[in-house]
């Protein structure tokens, strides 16, 4: 049976980009609307854990009429990238993110990751500073799930993914529409991109359950705490705060940040509240405003 997919908006240029391994990730490159003098700063725009380039979206729009280049990429295993059995670790992942700067000739990119790709960016800027002016690490970053879950195995039995292969496309569009009633249509239609959609209307996640808690396991034993005083380019701390989090959840996430701004060289953070997890669908503009302060007032320096 055959299958397609959602379809990119027509103005951003979906592009393959060669990676680590003999592996090529997909990518979205948004150029400056037309009209617009072009800034120096471009940025590289990187998801979470189960999600896709296009969650970024409405960050690239407005990018886009502020004059910023950016590249939105799927990381392996997601979207419509190659999803290979292995190379799921950290240091394959920032292997990933340092081949399409070079790829596409960015130059000293800001890098902005969400959740899981907000850890992943944190190690990019540990290892390479040269390569990268400033990093972003929307509600994510400073997560060290071995804080929150002593065991692995209580970690995965917390955070293993629904099974919705073989949803009805109508039901799971129904089900995030009404979770978050304020998402513009750019943060829904980009988490709708987080499946591949069947013929017979379907879905599907385009990652699998074994990469999936692959990714999770790095995740569990990856202590960025311990890369901070590596981390010498400039970092913005997006965290997100909901009106619905449990209070000790909002007690570790605050942990987390307090002792990312302690350590790290350059820091700053700014807080977005209420705010779900997934800011940057949520509040596109207001993310981009704030990471555009950071490169107008000189905090990302060129």
């Amino acid at each position: 049976m055959g299958s397609m997919s959602i379809p990119v908006p027509p103005t951003p240029t979906r592009i393959r980009v060669p990676a680590t391994g003999g592996v090529t990730l997909s990518a979205i490159d948004r150029a400056p609307d037309a009209g617009v003098p072009p800034q120096a700063a471009p940025f590289l725009l990187v998801h979470g854990l189960a999600s896709n380039a296009r969650t970024w979206d409405g960050v690239a729009a407005a990018l886009a009429r502020a004059g910023h280049r950016s590249v939105a990429i799927d990381q392996r295993g997601h979207g419509l990238s190659d999803k290979p059995d292995t190379g799921y670790d950290f240091d394959t992942l920032t292997e990933d993110l340092l081949a399409v700067i070079d790829a596409l000739g960015l130059d000293r990119p800001v890098v902005a990751g969400q959740s899981w790709g907000g850890n992943v960016v944190m190690e990019l800027g540990a290892r390479h500073a040269d390569r990268v002016r400033g990093i972003v690490a929307v509600d994510g970053g400073t997560i060290e799930l071995s804080h929150d879950f002593p065991s692995w195995e209580a970690c995965a039995d917390a955070l293993r993914p629904p099974p919705l292969i073989g949803t009805p496309l109508t039901r799971m569009e129904g089900w995030i529409r009404g979770a978050h009633p304020d998402w513009p249509e750019a943060g829904i239609a980009g988490t709708l991109a987080n499946f591949e959609v069947r013929a017979d209307g379907t879905i599907a996640p385009w990652l699998t359950l074994d990469r999936h808690l692959a990714i999770l396991r790095e995740l569990w034993t990856h202590r960025p705490s311990d890369r901070y005083p590596a981390i010498r380019v400039p970092v913005l701390l997006a965290p997100a705060e909901g009106p619905a989090d449990e209070q000790v959840r909002v007690a570790s996430r605050r942990h987390g940040v307090d002792e990312a701004m302690r350590a790290l060289a350059q820091a700053r953070v700014h807080w977005f509240r209420p705010a779900d997890h997934d800011i940057h669908a949520q509040h596109p503009d207001e993310l981009t405003a704030v990471m555009l302060d950071a490169v107008r007032d000189g905090f990302f320096a060129a």
